[in-house]
């Protein structure tokens, strides 16, 4: 014989399946009145970022803005306008229809949608956000850029000119060998003949050209200097002007002008190199000689000459090789670049200098895109009411209070239907006279399980 006592299995499991689901209603029911609680100030949240996104974006529409007449003032007024309204409409539909999707299809879809709305949001807002939060320090920070490109060309320029100088030193060695060889030549040691013939000549005629070439060299060094002192003075008010407070866009006028000087210095600069020049005159020592009739007085004589000469010019195209090829390694030297100062607009330099300004980004799309996150807390919350739910009808998991609610409804519609005449409030009496005896009948007794015998 069974136990009477104890409950079948069937019914055991039934008993735990009714009460995981009473559990889940309970659980869905509590996160559904948290929802309604939620509900009630999320559209004004909302409405709050949104709102706040406009004012930036207004702030950074100004800034794109040369015009700050009455009309400027009113498109930008109206561009933000339209940017609070899209996001406050766009996250309010998100937030209505994306939770309540069942289907994957559908829910992929907004999600798809949503995507493509916050990449508008992004471009239409964001940038304009970000130009707001940090545009004055983006151009600041461009001034300094360029600032150092300035300074990276005027070393450039000022190190180019100071190895052309510095070719003065090949050419004087060159013309210290050519009135050595004069020397010699006077005293007879070179061709035999002492005094100053033909070969003397020669010789004093390059030593000359030389001389002179030197002389020039030298005579830029002065300018030289003086060029690279005006482009660091220049450059120390420059860098003034990228760090002085105040508002940046008469500083950005003052930096151009500044700029455009340094920029006639760095071309003065490169003007200044002598290296092409002592690369002609190189040419010319090789190419253009004067050659002297032979004075000699003898035959043999006149060949010592011209044997004399044709040594000198070989030695000529040799030291006009060398001072070639040294003034060739100082122009083949890297040339300074062309700075070309533009000016920017506060959004535009945000978006160029974007990775020196990463919290400021961050924090203009944070304010346009936190919805986002409330879309997602609402998918996840709303999927966690339909699980606790699970798929039983409405009337199996209703709260006393909704059970009340759908009784009194229901006794509503009875006595409506039964008596159209009467007021809402009054019963027929035979509908009194049931109630009463259904309130005095006993209730139905417990089924009891007996134990088979």
């Amino acid at each position: 014989m069974s136990d009477p006592t104890q409950t079948p299995p069937p019914a055991r499991a039934t008993a735990q399946t009714d009460g995981a689901q009473n559990e889940g209603a309970r659980y869905a029911h509590e996160l559904s009145r948290h929802l309604r609680w939620l509900d009630s100030f999320t559209g004004a949240a909302l409405g709050v970022l949104a709102a706040a996104s406009g004012i930036y974006t207004y702030l950074g529409v100004r800034s794109l803005l040369d015009d700050t007449g009455a009309w400027t003032t009113f498109a930008a007024l109206s561009y933000a306008l339209a940017v609070s309204v899209g996001i406050f409409v766009f996250w309010s539909y998100m937030m209505r229809l994306l939770p309540a999707m069942r289907s994957a299809a559908s829910r992929l879809g907004l999600l798809l949608s949503m995507a493509l709305g916050s990449v508008a949001i992004i471009a239409m807002s964001s940038w304009l956000n970000a130009a707001a939060l940090a545009g004055a320090a983006a151009v600041e920070q461009h001034l300094a850029h360029t600032v150092q490109s300035y300074q990276s060309s005027l070393e450039r320029a000022h190190a180019n000119a100071i190895a052309g100088q510095a070719l003065a030193r090949d050419v004087a060695r060159v013309r210290d060998t050519f009135e050595g060889l004069s020397e010699q030549e006077a005293t007879g040691d070179l061709s035999g003949l002492a005094g100053r013939g033909a070969v003397f000549r020669v010789l004093t005629q390059k030593a000359a050209e030389l001389r002179g070439l030197e002389a020039q060299i030298n005579g830029q060094d002065q300018a030289v200097a003086e060029a690279f002192a005006s482009g660091n003075a220049i450059l120390s008010r420059m860098r003034a002007l990228s760090v002085e407070p105040g508002a940046v866009e008469p500083r950005s006028v003052r930096f151009s002008e500044e700029a455009v000087r340094l920029s006639a210095l760095i071309a003065e600069l490169r003007q200044l190199n002598v290296a092409p020049l002592v690369m002609r005159a190189a040419a010319d020592l090789r190419d253009s000689v004067i050659l002297p009739d032979l004075d000699a007085t003898t035959e043999l004589g006149r060949s010592n000459q011209e044997n004399t000469i044709t040594s000198v010019l070989g030695l000529l195209g040799d030291r006009a090789s060398t001072l070639e090829t040294a003034a060739t390694e100082v122009q083949g030297l890297p040339q300074p670049a062309e700075i070309e100062y533009t000016a920017l607009s506060a959004a535009d330099a945000v978006i160029r200098y974007a990775g020196n300004f990463v919290p400021s980004w961050a924090g203009a799309i944070a304010i346009d895109l936190l919805p986002a996150v409330l879309v997602f807390i609402l998918m996840v919350t709303q999927a966690a009411i339909r699980q606790g739910q699970g798929s039983h009808a409405p009337e199996e998991h209703m709260t006393v209070a909704e059970l009340r609610a759908a009784l009194a409804a229901a006794r509503d519609l009875d006595i409506g239907a039964r008596a159209p005449d009467l007021p809402a409030h009054t019963a027929p009496p035979d509908v009194l006279h049931d109630a009463h005896a259904r309130k005095q009948a006993p209730p139905a007794a417990a089924s009891t399980i007996r134990p088979v015998e």
